[in-house]
């Protein structure tokens, strides 16, 4: 009878054990993970380009002392920049707003109180982002279709959500860390360091060396053969797919 009780425990233990192995291999397939990463929804980070194109873009959710500073810098090289700014900064500072966008800027929507999207519903998400829409365009006129998630967040509920309603989410593989207030010589040699042909440089407005940074690099950069456009002109139309580093790339 024992002998009977001890067959069927290690019959069920390797029966348990069979079970597990088989799970970890179904679990770690490569088709499996593969199919799993593929589904993850993805911002775009940059751009994949054979032509040296950069785009600069500065996120505006606070400070606005030093806007009209920036747009003269970029006017003196005739740079066209993206601006990402809060609906409540539009509603602070709408001056600054028509101002950017009659120097050529892009203005573009960085949410409406500049609050944690992962932490929203869909609906939420998308009533946040168009109370900024309407925000921005009854300033500009021009309705914006490129969003960035505030604090670089987003899960796949706020991508989804964003391209629900016609928008692009756009991230940077180029970070000044200029809200670190790192000097300029610091944020200079960060940026030139690191951007590639598709990059998005993310800076700040109302950060502390922003302003004596951006000429050395944007010299730096067109002396590198580099073009500045805004973030819809180096985004791709029509079929594209995006890689797990965030690239957007030509379909096929």
């Amino acid at each position: 009878m024992r002998f009977l009780v001890l067959k069927r425990k290690h019959l069920l233990f390797a029966a348990c054990a069979l079970i597990a192995v088989l799970m970890f291999t179904v679990v770690n397939h490569p088709a499996i993970v593969g199919a799993a990463a593929a589904s993850r929804q993805l911002p775009i980070y940059c751009v994949q380009r054979d032509q040296k194109m950069v785009s600069i873009s500065f996120d505006a959710a606070w400070g606005n002392e030093d806007t009209q500073q920036l747009i003269d810098i970029l006017d003196k090289y005739n740079v066209k920049a993206t601006f990402f700014v809060v609906g409540d900064w539009v509603e602070k500072y709408p001056e600054s707003v028509k101002a950017l966008h009659d120097a050529g800027h892009e203005v573009m929507n960085h949410s409406d109180s500049h609050a944690h999207m992962n932490q929203l519903s869909s609906a939420e998400i998308i009533a946040d982002v168009e109370a900024c829409n309407d925000k921005i365009e009854a300033v500009t006129g021009v309705r914006p279709t490129l969003i960035r998630p505030p604090y670089g967040e987003y899960n796949d509920t706020v991508i989804s959500s964003v391209r629900s309603i016609g928008m692009e989410p756009i991230q940077w593989d180029v970070d000044s860390l200029d809200w670190k207030d790192l000097s300029a010589a610091d944020i200079t040699k960060r940026v030139t360091a690191k951007v590639g042909p598709g990059s998005i440089v993310l800076f700040h407005n109302a950060a502390l060396h922003t302003p004596e940074a951006l000429p050395s690099i944007i010299e730096c950069l067109l002396q590198e053969g580099y073009t500045f456009v805004p973030i819809s002109q180096l985004i791709l139309a029509g079929e594209y797919t995006i890689d797990h580093t965030g690239r957007q790339c030509p379909a096929g």
